[in-house]
């Protein structure tokens, strides 16, 4: 599957637009989703590997989620679990439907494997994504994440507001919540990751989540809450909101969205050179940073907060070094686009391996390990 991929699909898709290529390949797998022999077709093409872990009290048939900007509104979560993802995060959906920012607004960097959007939060808006989700108590193995944005047209001192109307008109179908704060593409967005704006942001929604634990009448208790935080943010800042996470008892970070600087994928000192486009940088140039964050992350809450880790994961070195560094959860995104989706299981397999050679019983004893990646594992004893 790799190397079709590479060989033959690749070279294809990348001679058009790649919002245009990004909006086909929703349709076709909504398509699937919809067919009658669709599901079971993508299972037999994408046979899954299962490392079920447990995180937050849910159960992951495997660590690698799909990340937040694929799937939007939603339209194709079932193929995205049939192709052999551990679990999805669709969104950023905000309380209004919102067009997001003029085109061309999406640009892949080939040469550094690299993605730029400023897409601007476009989605159909809460009211209408909610029909587009599984209901509730669906036959569904891997959790569905939502990631939930601030409408633009909101003012920043009412954010709280439009952030629990979402989270509560989605309540029921999401397993998780991922609140945006650090979206570089929309005004303002980023300073809500300030202590000061943070703060009544989040205890609105806890607030909200105990609210809806106490109205449900399925008996679920609360959906776990997780903030995703920018890579740009200096160690004072990330310190200030580790800690306003472990004060307000909320779950976890996901660490790192996209960012704004330009860094080497090489991590060396020469710069590389991008093209002349504004927006937030996601892919392997991201891998460094977003590592830093989640160690950073793990050893200021003393592994008390779950970090989901996404940026620049490629294949099963780069999951494991997340992992190792203190991730429980990773995502991909960029990698799905330059690697195929054969990558869902290689690095599936990858992170199995792993965990022979390390002697490890479990994810869980491997997560903030700080264990190398080992190119040649243990092979299996017969």
């Amino acid at each position: 599957m790799n190397d079709f991929y590479r060989h033959w699909m690749k070279p294809l898709l990348f001679r058009f637009d790649p919002e245009f290529v990004h909006h086909q390949t929703l349709q076709f797998l909504a398509w699937l989703k919809d067919s009658s022999c669709g599901q079971d077709f993508t299972r037999a093409v994408f046979p899954s590997t299962a490392l079920p872990t447990q995180v937050c009290g849910l159960t992951f048939p495997n660590p690698l989620g799909l990340a937040a900007g694929m799937d939007k509104n939603g339209i194709a979560i079932p193929t995205w679990e049939a192709m052999g993802f551990g679990f999805c995060e669709m969104g950023g959906v905000t309380r209004f439907p919102q067009p997001g920012n003029p085109k061309p607004r999406l640009f892949r960097v080939p040469q550094t494997e690299a993605i730029i959007n400023r897409m601007g939060f476009n989605n159909i808006g809460a009211d209408a994504v909610l029909s587009n989700l599984p209901p509730q108590g669906r036959p569904s193995a891997a959790p569905l994440a939502i990631n939930i944005g601030k409408s633009k047209r909101t003012p920043l001192e009412r954010a709280h507001e439009d952030f629990c109307y979402t989270f509560e008109r989605l309540w029921e179908q999401g397993d998780l919540f991922v609140i945006n704060v650090s979206s570089p593409n929309t005004p303002g967005l980023r300073t809500l990751q300030d202590r000061s704006a943070l703060h009544p942001i989040l205890k609105a929604l806890v607030n909200a989540n105990k609210r809806k634990v106490s109205e449900s009448v399925s008996g679920h208790g609360p959906k776990p809450l997780f903030v995703k935080i920018s890579p740009d943010r200096e160690t004072d800042q990330i310190n200030e909101i580790v800690d306003l996470c472990m004060e307000l008892e909320l779950d976890g970070i996901v660490a790192t969205n996209t960012t704004t600087q330009r860094p080497s994928p090489n991590q060396g000192s020469r710069p590389m050179v991008y093209d002349r486009e504004t927006g937030g940088l996601s892919g392997q140039p991201l891998r460094r940073r977003s590592t830093e964050v989640i160690r950073q992350i793990t050893s200021r809450s003393h592994g008390k907060l779950t970090v989901i880790g996404v940026g620049g994961i490629d294949g099963p070195e780069s999951a494991w070094e997340k992992i190792a560094a203190g991730a429980s959860l990773c995502q991909i995104y960029s990698g799905l686009i330059f690697r195929g989706p054969g990558i869902i299981r290689s690095i599936v397999n990858g992170l199995q391996a792993q965990l022979r050679h390390h002697d490890f019983k479990s994810l869980k004893e491997a997560v903030g390990s700080n264990r190398p990646y080992q190119v040649e594992p243990k092979p299996l004893q017969p």
